[in-house]
């Protein structure tokens, strides 16, 4: 697979994407690796994370409140 990986300084990326004030006088690492190979007359979804199928539903109980204790040890 070809890939394109450079440093750059923030502000030559800021005319291209919105990039934060606090990273534009900083170096960055780009990377920009192809999603698909695109052919004519093809089209598929496209589905982003490895593991995006094979992860099970939380459980209702994943949303209720900490109990006090833990946000206290968390300094919540």
């Amino acid at each position: 697979m070809e890939y394109i990986r450079q440093i750059v300084v923030g502000d030559k990326l800021a005319d291209i994407f919105d990039i934060p004030q606090a990273l534009r006088d900083k170096m960055l690492e780009v990377i920009i690796l192809p999603v698909e190979n695109i052919e004519e007359g093809s089209k598929r979804e496209i589905k982003f994370g490895i593991i995006q199928d094979k992860v099970p539903p939380l459980p209702d109980i994943f949303f209720d409140s900490l109990p006090e204790e833990d946000l206290q040890l968390w300094g919540l």
